[in-house]
This record gives C-alpha cells, structure tokens and sequence, in this order.
C-alpha cells in the first residue's frame, strides 16, 4: 500500500496534525475527534489494494467498482455510506497540441475523504497545500476537499480552452493566408489539422460537459455529505465550468466554419485549375484541327499546291492560338 497511499492525513480544526501511520487507526482517531476527517490519497491501486481501503471505509461496491474501471462519464452519485463523484482532469500536450483527459474519484463520507486518481495528470499535492494554508475554508470538513478539486479541476479547463483558442488562431491563419493556395497536399494536411484539432475539442468536451449537472447540483441544498455553507463555493465552480464549456462550443463552431471554408477553398481551387486546363486545351485543340485537315490523304484539296500554303496555314494557327490566349487571359481563366 505504501506504493499506492500517496498521502494520509488528518486534519483537525483546519490544520493538518499528525496520526497513526496505519489509515485504519488514523480513521478511527479522526471518527474520536470529533470535526476531524481524514484524507487519503491513492494513484491509481489494484483491484486487492483498493478492497482494504473500501472494506474500512464501507464505501458501496457499485462505487468501488466506478472507481477501479476508470472509464466512467463526470458523474454524481449518493449512497447510504459516502457521496461518490467522478471527475476528469484535462492535460494539454504543447508539443503535439493534443488533449487527454484523466480520471479523478472522490468518496466523503463519515470523517473521510478518498480520493483516487487515474493517470500522471492532475496531481493533488498543490491542492493539499493550498487548502492547508487556508484553514478557514478546511474547516468545513470533506467538503471543503472536494470543492477544492474541482475548483482546480475546472480552472485548468480554463486554461486548456485558452491554449486551443491559441492554436485555433494558429490554423485560422494556415488556412486563410494567402500562401494556402498550394497544392492539394498542402489542402489535406490541413484538412487533416482541423480534423484533429475537433478531436481535441471532442475530448476535451466529453471531460467537461457532463460535470454540469453534478456542479448544479452540489450548488443547491440537500445534498448528503456536503456542508451547508459550501452552496456559493460550488456555485462559483459551477460558473467557472460554464465559462469553460461555453468557450470551448464557440471553438467548436469556429472549427466547423474553418472547415467549410477550407472546403470552400478547395472547390474555387479546383475551378480554377479546370477552367486553365479547360483554356489550355482549347488552345492546343486549333492548331490539331487545322493539322488534322491538312493531313487528310486527299489528292484534291484547296490551296494544296500553292507555294506559300505552308508559312499561311502555321501563321493562322499561331494567330488563333494568340487570340485564344488573350481572351482567356483577359476572362481570368489564365
């Protein structure tokens, strides 16, 4: 277990004080003390490793079996023992401009909190330390933990949605800059870069949009385990978390239009190629004609025999050729 505890403590009267090593007996002195609670860590433990934390704690098994899965949807749910929420930290790769999202399960319960996190982004440690220098805002118990989370949880989404905002930006300028008038390689990379900039979007939608209703819900009145004067804390949350989703659907819709233009693009591009195709072979269709007459094996044929026959017939199909040129270049089709 030591591997898998991340951190144990208890904290009483808003500060952190020292306790049993062993997290049963640390529960035990919480439960004796009255306003004290005790906050476990875990990183991602076992099937075997989490059974004796839940076996102590008596948290649900439908929950434990949520919590161990990790492929679960931000959720709220209320058992007779514990309050059990699921929430989704988002990470942004800079490098590859990508974003994955983690899992991150919070039990309360009587004089304790769980949490358990699943994958390397998110980490706890500066919300402990954050919270324990607030005292004041530790005093209301486990819910003040769990609002702590999920305040760092949605501020990062902020900054996630501003970090693709950026990158929006970025690819805005690739596909309206006058140089994306390249070939159709350049046009399905960047097909290709809108594409995967919505499956960012995606993920990172799937990870915050759910989290709405829990966070309405933890803001109104009534909700076991959750203490009463934490209501404006969690509606802060909640407008926080509207903020984020709300400019993460304008990116959404900008990418959709991005994506149409760049379509749009593409089908003036391939107008404009046909019609110089379409004006190249005109041009080159004169001279074949006039060619193709004149190699007919006919012996009597008009002006077959004169001298200047030749230079006459060369000299008007340059001439057509030219006056094809001019008219399809003064049309823009050159």
């Amino acid at each position: 277990m030591p591997a898998v505890i991340v951190d144990c403590a208890i904290y009483r009267d808003g500060c952190r004080t020292d306790g049993p090593e062993d997290f049963s007996d640390a529960l035990a002195e919480a439960r004796r003390g009255g306003e004290a609670f005790l906050w476990i860590g875990l990183h991602e433990p076992t099937e075997k490793e989490f059974d004796l934390v839940s076996s102590e704690f008596g948290l649900h098994p439908l929950a434990v079996e949520d919590a161990l899965s990790a492929h679960q949807r931000p959720k709220l749910e209320v058992y007779d023992d514990s309050l059990f929420v699921v929430l989704k930290p988002v990470v942004y790769e800079p490098e590859s401009d990508t974003v994955s999202a983690d899992e991150l399960m919070v039990f309360i319960g009587d004089s304790f909190v769980v949490t358990v996190r699943h994958g390397e982004g998110a980490p706890l440690a500066a919300v402990r330390r954050r919270l324990e220098a607030e005292p004041q805002v530790l005093r209301q118990g486990p819910t003040a933990v769990l609002y702590a989370v999920s305040d760092a949880i949605v501020d990062h989404y902020i900054d996630v949605a501003g970090e693709l905002q950026v990158d929006l930006e970025e690819l805005e300028t690739e596909v309206f800059a006058p140089s994306g008038s390249g070939g159709s390689g350049n046009s399905q990379t960047t097909a290709g870069r809108i594409y995967t900039f919505k499956r960012q979007v995606l993920e990172f939608r799937r990870a915050a949009n759910p989290l709405a209703a829990p966070m309405a819900r933890l803001a109104g009145a009534g909700v076991p385990f959750v203490h009463d004067e934490s209501q404006p804390f969690f509606r802060d949350v909640s407008d926080h978390l509207t903020r984020a989703t709300e400019q993460v659907e304008g990116l959404d819709r900008l990418l959709s239009d991005i994506l149409s233009a760049h379509l749009a693009q593409m089908g003036v591009r391939q107008n404009d190629d046909m019609r110089k195709i379409s004006a190249w072979a005109a041009m080159a269709a004169v001279p074949t004609m006039v060619a193709g007459i004149y190699g007919m094996n006919f012996d009597h044929m008009p002006e077959l025999h004169w001298v200047w026959t030749y230079p006459a017939v060369i000299a008007l199909m340059g001439g057509l050729v030219f006056f094809l040129y001019r008219m399809f270049k003064r049309r823009g089709w050159l």
